[in-house]
């Protein structure tokens, strides 16, 4: 990988933005990196928890300015291809089956705001700042607005959209984008204190209910969606580790997923 790092500890795989010295800006390359990365980590069972981190000061400051210089000059498909390659790195983000954390340190800006909303979670460092910044350059954030509308709010979106101000950690954890607020410090241990949530959880839990999460919220509550809910939770008790994680808890044990997990707690279950 030219633009990323990648490491593993246990169930645990960290992809890091690595280009500091223009801010962990995106182009062409880094999108094409991120979207194998996502698909690989995603499809390997081994892999219980992602964490999406990024080197130096700022998380991500948008598109890199000489990738823009040359879409400067591309006409309309060529537009397209690359907002749809755009598109299909922060679907394949919100889409992995396995739990996302944005560990945000520093700035995001742009279409560094897709990258955290496309995430399951979002800890973020005090001084981090976040910006809607593109009616600024006469553009407008449409590839990201569908995570980030879902990620804050309709009416959040609206102003800071049209706004392009920049806003605090706090206020950003006030729309609902960020999950946490910690001293730059406390940054790791929080994120780890939520990994190891979700290495309790069932994986094919896990990755159901970000199903369930994707395919039913907004939707009415009307005979179809009660049957296909009904249908859901039917599945899931009847899978392999519906009935190990029922019976352990019945018996006053770990699930197996606990017991081969890097970091189970041992006598958690008692």
């Amino acid at each position: 990988m030219k633009h990323l790092l990648m490491h593993r500890a246990g169930g645990v795989a960290t992809v890091t933005l690595n280009r500091p010295e223009i801010r962990n800006a995106f182009d062409d390359v880094l999108i094409g990196e991120l979207t194998r990365a996502f698909h690989a980590l995603g499809q390997d069972d081994s892999v219980r928890v992602i964490i999406l981190a990024a080197s130096g000061k700022a998380f991500c400051a948008g598109a890199d300015l000489s990738w823009m210089r040359r879409m400067a000059d591309y006409d309309h498909a060529e537009n397209l291809a690359d907002a749809t390659a755009l598109a299909t790195m922060l679907r394949t983000i919100h889409e992995c089956p396995v739990p996302v954390i944005a560990r945000v340190q520093g700035d995001v800006f742009a279409g560094g705001m897709g990258l955290v909303s496309a995430c399951d979670m979002v800890v973020a460092a005090g001084q981090a700042r976040f910006c809607l910044s593109e009616v600024k350059l006469g553009l407008i954030p449409a590839t990201i607005a569908p995570y980030v509308m879902a990620a804050m709010g309709a009416r959040a979106a609206q102003r800071f959209f049209l706004t392009a101000e920049v806003f605090s950690a706090q206020a950003a954890a006030a729309t609902g984008l960020v999950h946490e607020v910690v001293a730059q410090e406390e940054l790791d241990e929080a994120v780890a204190r939520l990994s190891q949530h979700l290495l309790n959880a069932s994986p094919a839990a896990l990755a159901a209910c970000k199903r369930l999460l994707r395919e039913v919220g907004g939707r009415k509550i009307d005979d179809a969606l009660v049957a296909d809910t009904a249908a859901r939770i039917a599945d899931i008790r009847a899978s392999e580790q519906g009935r190990e994680g029922v019976q352990a808890f019945l018996n006053k044990r770990q699930p197996t997923w606990q017991l081969s997990g890097p970091s189970s707690m041992a006598g958690e279950a008692k």
